[in-house]
């Protein structure tokens, strides 16, 4: 224990948040910077930790890439995932469902729009994370109308069919976010600070769409 009283962490404990500090270094550079300008030096610097450090957990800087993109996913859906639970049985089923998903990807997005910079530009510098990142989003996302199918809540749509429903549905996201919160600048670049959030008017459309067809409530 430490001379407060808290327990020390451990060695596994100690190494995670240490990964994190790397992980979230390196976000705030490649957010600021792009893959090409985010070097080694600038993300131990950020993060606080010796280069020597970062060899600890990446052979070499390409390996970070390869990392980075598919833990911010995972940021992402954890945050979306926690404001569902946060609004328990208001959302617990069908369009409020959907509508609460959608703006809490808007709310995580305006308050981190290195997000973008970080998906758009691992196409190029991190294919094989882009490329896991899309795959593992779709995946979830169809698991999510999946439940949703079975609760019969989305009637007549085979499962083929449900991962176009999927593909159109991020895509609205994408294009919402470019429109009002990246201002139509898809790479992100410079944009650390907090966002404009997507008018409830925005919100409140893509509840009518949802509502009055992929999810129309019967009677």
């Amino acid at each position: 224990e430490t001379a407060s009283g808290q327990r020390r962490p451990g060695r596994e404990e100690q190494a995670r948040r240490t990964y994190r500090r790397l992980m979230d270094a390196a976000s705030k550079v490649v957010a600021e910077e792009g893959y090409a300008g985010a070097s080694i030096a600038k993300i131990v610097a950020e993060a606080g930790l010796a280069t020597g450090t970062f060899y600890n957990y990446f052979s070499d800087r390409q390996a970070l890439f390869d990392a980075l993109l598919p833990y911010s996913g995972h940021e992402m859906v954890d945050y979306i995932s926690r404001a569902l639970r946060d609004q328990g049985e208001a959302v617990a089923t069908g369009p409020e469902r959907e509508v609460a998903r959608f703006r809490a990807f808007c709310d995580y997005l305006a308050g981190n729009q290195g997000f973008y910079r970080i998906l758009y530009e691992a196409e190029v510098f991190a294919p094989r994370a882009h490329a896991e990142h899309i795959r593992t989003l779709i995946d979830g996302y169809g698991r999510s109308l999946g439940r949703a199918s079975e609760r019969g809540e989305l009637k007549g749509y085979s499962p083929q069919e449900l991962e176009t429903v999927v593909l159109m549905l991020l895509g609205v996201r994408s294009f919402v976010a470019m429109r009002y919160i990246l201002g139509g600048d898809k790479s992100g670049r410079g944009r650390r600070k907090r966002g404009k959030a997507v008018p409830e008017a925005v919100v409140a459309t893509y509840g009518r769409l949802i509502s009055g067809g992929l999810l129309r409530k019967s009677g």
